[in-house]
């Protein structure tokens, strides 16, 4: 069992000049049917990765947008056991690697050994539970060790130097970077502690650094990868999708290529 293939795509992208780049999506926003197409949208497009995100009644990382999506899968009857059945209905075509993103609650409703289990054969490489704590994550890395399903781990901007050299040390498949204070959602600048946080991250950590929560714009993917190994971009991502603005998504896929001589 590996814990690196997503490790290992968001390196290969760095190693061809590019950032990595990994939307976001509410799985089942306009119905459990476009999974599939919006997936393998993506993936043509050129997603280094795909976060697919479960739709919640209670998300407390979630700004309106999100929330929104989440609001109209719920509507359509969606859950994470319809999701997982979906994925692995198509999983022979997915070549990049899916991480689920999700809440605890979903995860113990689902079970533990479960969800490991059915992240396997449905093509899910991570999983990401915001509000679940590194001290209180043993349970779940338990049920995940014999899986090549990665926990992988969040460090907010107010993290102090120790907990993020814990995070580090327990660290899979990249660590996400919450680059600002608050909930998801589009914001129009960053803090200025933003680039000696992810910088010091970077020197922390073995895995790569993906910064997430804010990016909206081909600009932001252009400054925010040139200081991480990649970013995620959320709300910006849902909006564009629901709206059916197809081009507005490759053209912020493509904001993160050719970004070698932007890093470091």
């Amino acid at each position: 069992m590996t814990k690196k293939l997503v490790t290992q795509a968001i390196m290969q992208c760095n190693e061809q000049g590019d950032k990595a780049f990994v939307p976001y999506i509410m799985a089942g926003d306009g119905g459990l049917q476009t999974l599939k197409k919006t997936i393998l949208f993506l993936q043509e497009a050129g997603a280094t990765a795909i976060e697919v995100g479960i739709p919640f009644s209670d998300p407390v990382a979630d700004g309106d947008v999100i929330q929104q999506a989440g609001e109209r899968a719920l509507a359509e009857g969606i859950t994470l056991r319809k999701i997982m059945k979906e994925l692995a209905s198509f999983k022979e075509e997915v070549k990049i690697p899916l991480v689920i993103m999700t809440y605890l609650n979903p995860v113990l409703s689902y079970g533990l050994q479960s969800i490991a289990a059915d992240c396997e054969a449905s093509g899910v490489y991570g999983l990401i539970v915001p509000d679940l704590p590194l001290e209180e994550s043993g349970l779940l890395k338990e049920a995940l060790k014999n899986s090549d399903v990665a926990l992988i781990q969040l460090v907010s901007l107010t993290s102090p130097a120790e907990r993020i050299e814990a995070i580090a040390k327990a660290a899979e498949g990249f660590i996400y970077a919450v680059t600002v204070n608050g909930i998801t959602g589009v914001r129009s600048s960053f803090t200025e502690g933003l680039e000696g946080h992810l910088k010091r991250l970077k020197a922390a950590s073995s895995v790569p650094i993906l910064a997430g929560f804010g990016i909206s714009t081909p600009e932001h993917v252009r400054t925010l990868g040139g200081l991480a190994d990649g970013v995620i971009v959320g709300s910006a991502i849902v909006t564009a999708l629901h709206e059916g603005d197809y081009e507005k998504v490759r053209t912020l896929i493509n904001a993160s290529k050719n970004q070698l001589t932007n890093s470091q």
